[in-house]
């Protein structure tokens, strides 16, 4: 089991900045990618971005690239989204997702990773 802790949301206005931080722990676990999923009320859960943890390749949502920037950490276990630029339809609730499995290319389905993290609320307002 790999837990997953977020942090950073919050509420900003628009065109403002966050910066969302995702740390994971367990016993032993590997790890082979992380990413961001976000689901605002009454919507589906949808890809934001996603790195992979040996390369460091990325991938990005369309609508989201040039305003979010993925990171990480591998001596932490810690990944990051920087998220510049924030919009009104920005706002939804921002979950971490780790793959502990080997996968060879970076995931963009929620089906793709096997732990999610408890979410942080950002709230963008106009």
């Amino acid at each position: 089991q790999v837990q997953l802790v977020e942090s950073g949301g919050g509420l900003v206005q628009a065109g403002g900045s966050l910066r969302l931080s995702c740390a994971a722990s367990a016993r032993t676990f590997s790890n082979y990618a992380m990413g961001w999923f976000r689901q605002a009320p009454g919507k589906e859960r949808e890809f934001a971005a996603a790195i992979s943890w040996i390369g460091g390749d990325t991938v990005y949502a369309d609508s989201l690239k040039g305003r979010f920037t993925i990171s990480k950490d591998n001596a932490k276990d810690t990944v990051y989204l920087q998220m510049n630029s924030l919009k009104p339809e920005d706002t939804a609730v921002y979950y971490c997702a780790i793959r502990t499995r080997p996968l060879g290319y970076v995931p963009t389905l929620p089906q793709s990773y096997d732990y999610y993290g408890q979410g942080t609320q950002v709230t963008v307002s106009s």
